[in-house]
């Protein structure tokens, strides 16, 4: 499986973007999906995760602000990141379990001056 993400860049707080992540390979349409990111200095954490049946849970941290969704037809996971605040700065990667092997997305940086 290969999980190919684009979209990060630089955004004024209160202002948003649209992560996109599209998968391939063995597996790919048959498994949910999901969002981390990680922050300079931290460690890296679960922002999104959406199941193959379409269910979605979000950190606190960004409830009512992200969504995640899928393009089923394409493969591929959105997270649409609205109002979105210094503390949203990190690398976000892009992760799907398949047989508890995990598989990440190369990462895309956001970066939300104040």
């Amino acid at each position: 499986v290969q999980l190919q993400a684009s979209g990060g860049g630089l955004v004024q707080a209160g202002g948003s973007l649209r992560l996109s992540c599209a998968a391939s390979g063995s597996g790919a349409s048959r498994n949910g999906m999901g969002w981390y990111r990680q922050a300079p200095g931290k460690q890296r954490e679960w922002v999104a995760t959406r199941t193959i049946g379409g269910a979605t849970a979000y950190a606190d941290s960004v409830k009512g602000r992200f969504a995640i969704s899928r393009d089923n037809a394409k493969n591929t996971v959105y997270l649409q990141m609205n109002r979105l605040i210094p503390e949203d700065t990190a690398v976000y990667y892009c992760n799907m379990v398949i047989k508890n092997n995990n598989y990440w997305g190369q990462g895309t940086q956001v970066t939300v001056s104040s």
